[in-house]
């Protein structure tokens, strides 16, 4: 199909500048509507017919994506192909682009929403090609490739994310499974049972098979890896799981397996750990030449990426390494750097997915410990899915969450008073409300007085205090109050934050206040 080359932008008064610059001198039909997303495809005919728009006068028409409704009727009305463009006019230039690509754009959907859902399939097309059983046959006759259990991994698939149970013993098999099947949704492609350091759980051993039986009940077959650096530990696994972490100089001669198994340039026994990173490459390179000729048959290096203030060295070492050992399959911890620096994840997490991906890092090991690492395994999918293409930007989706990849110009005209606020002095009611958050909920207590009346529980703040407001008068400054605290709950919740309130979700200085 002939991309279309005569296109009509629609809008409204306030918009009118944006569009007109980034709309690349197409036409722009400006309503008579101060604010597009006050637009209705009803309105827009009207307005298109009273200025005598024909069905030869343009090929397709755009109108904002903010319109509620679909773009049909305009199009039925018209007789012009009519879809909805993105949602700020700053995306206008990538949306003009894409139609002059053919990319076809929705009546319903908002042009820049429709890239995002695009860019993930495109995303699921790549995955699926590396899981066809002929792509794995072949991909897995070079020498860059592995299987660890049924899960190909190397340079020819998607990195691969290691999702490790800490202390795993402690916790028990029922919160070890809990875990599991939470890192697995969250998008982890193997678990990591991590054991206890300075300890011996032998008896804990004995449950992987069960482990792994309750998660293919729960429609996961996925290979089990073994994190320990107790030989006997490692001795007893050898029968249970699919990989196995962390095989060094102290251990090496002690344990023998087929299966692959992580080297690390160190000697636990003895307490070495070359700093440097040429002697850590030097020291790992000899060390798997030793594995090899005791019949190891798949080894996988683990430079180990430390935290700052020690990152820069240790990336240098995955970088002279991979420089003198072009096919191996390499993996990282990254989450020791995650979790040992007060820093949100997302960021860090998408950075060392990059670099993971210029140093073909194939295995990617991470954790969530603690509550700033929350999130680290869905972020770490996430980072790999946007490395799949030649550079992560522009792809319609991203791990962008607390600040924006462009600022709308949204504001309007004042009117002709304009008052400056001013709090008042707010009289109490007997009826007070206690909120939390707790399973993925926002929970509202009903006080009066030291009674507790009732407990409203839900997910959006809308139906709360609608409920809120079935069971209770209050004032209106008492229902603002308590609509600004369950919207602040919501977004806790969303961003995996804990939630207090009447207590801010971000520090002060954050938003240029002294603390």
């Amino acid at each position: 199909m002939k991309p279309p080359e005569k296109i009509l932008l629609v809008t409204g008064k306030l918009a009118e500048p944006l569009v007109r610059k980034y709309g690349k001198g197409r036409d722009v039909f400006v309503t008579p509507v101060s604010v597009a997303a006050f637009l209705t495809p009803e309105l827009i005919v009207r307005y298109l017919k009273k200025a005598g728009i024909r069905s030869e006068d343009y090929d397709l028409i755009l109108i904002p994506g903010l319109v509620r409704g679909s773009a049909q009727p305009i199009e039925d009305e018209l007789g012009i192909p009519t879809f909805k463009g993105p949602r700020n006019a700053v995306d206008l230039p990538q949306t003009l682009k894409a139609l002059s690509e053919g990319f076809k754009l929705s009546k319903e959907l908002p042009a820049d929403e429709l890239f995002s859902f695009d860019a993930l399939k495109r995303v699921e097309d790549i995955r699926n090609k590396t899981r066809n059983r002929r792509y794995i046959e072949k991909a897995l006759k070079k020498p860059w490739n592995i299987m660890i259990g049924n899960l190909p991994a190397g340079r020819d698939f998607p990195a691969r994310i290691l999702g490790e149970v800490v202390d795993a013993p402690k916790l028990g098999i029922e919160k070890v499974i809990e875990k599991a099947l939470y890192y697995l949704r969250e998008g982890a492609d193997i678990i990591d049972i991590g054991m206890v350091a300075g300890e011996t759980n032998l008896d804990f051993i004995e449950l992987i098979p069960e482990i792994r039986e309750r998660l293919i009940e729960n429609g996961f077959e996925v290979p089990i890896s073994f994190d320990s650096l107790n030989t006997s530990e490692i001795e007893k696994a050898l029968i249970y799981a699919d990989l196995f972490l962390s095989v060094d100089g102290g251990n090496l001669e002690e344990l023998m397996t087929e299966k692959p198994v992580v080297l690390i340039p160190t000697n636990q026994k003895k307490g070495f750990f070359p700093t440097r990173p040429a002697e850590r490459v030097e020291f790992l390179e000899k060390l798997k030449e030793r594995a090899i000729d005791l019949g190891y048959r798949t080894v996988i290096p683990d430079l180990i990426l430390e935290h700052v203030p020690h990152l820069a060295r240790s990336i240098a070492a995955f970088q002279l390494y991979r420089e003198r050992n072009p096919d191996d399959v390499l993996l990282a911890g990254v989450g020791n750097v995650v979790e040992l620096c007060d820093a949100d994840s997302v960021g860090m997490n998408a950075l060392l997915a990059g670099i993971a991906k210029e140093l073909s890092i194939s295995l990617l090991l991470t954790t969530e410990t603690s509550a700033k690492a929350k999130g680290s395994v869905r972020e770490l999918r996430r980072a790999v899915d946007m490395n799949l293409f030649e550079m992560p930007k522009d792809l319609g989706f991203g791990l962008l969450i607390l600040k924006e990849k462009r600022t709308p110009d949204w504001r309007f005209e004042p009117a002709g008073e304009v008052v400056k606020a001013r709090e008042r002095p707010v009289q109490l009611e007997p009826l007070y409300f206690r909120i939390w958050v707790e399973h993925g909920k926002i929970w509202v207590n009903a006080h009066r007085g030291t009674d507790l009346i009732l407990t409203i529980v839900g997910e959006e703040p809308n139906a709360i205090i609608d409920t809120i407001l079935e069971h209770f008068r209050i004032s209106p400054r008492h229902a603002f109050y308590l609509g600004r605290e369950l919207e602040k709950a919501h977004t806790a919740l969303r961003l995996r934050r804990s939630y207090v309130q009447e207590v801010g979700l971000f520090p002060d200085f954050y938003f240029g206040h002294n603390i």
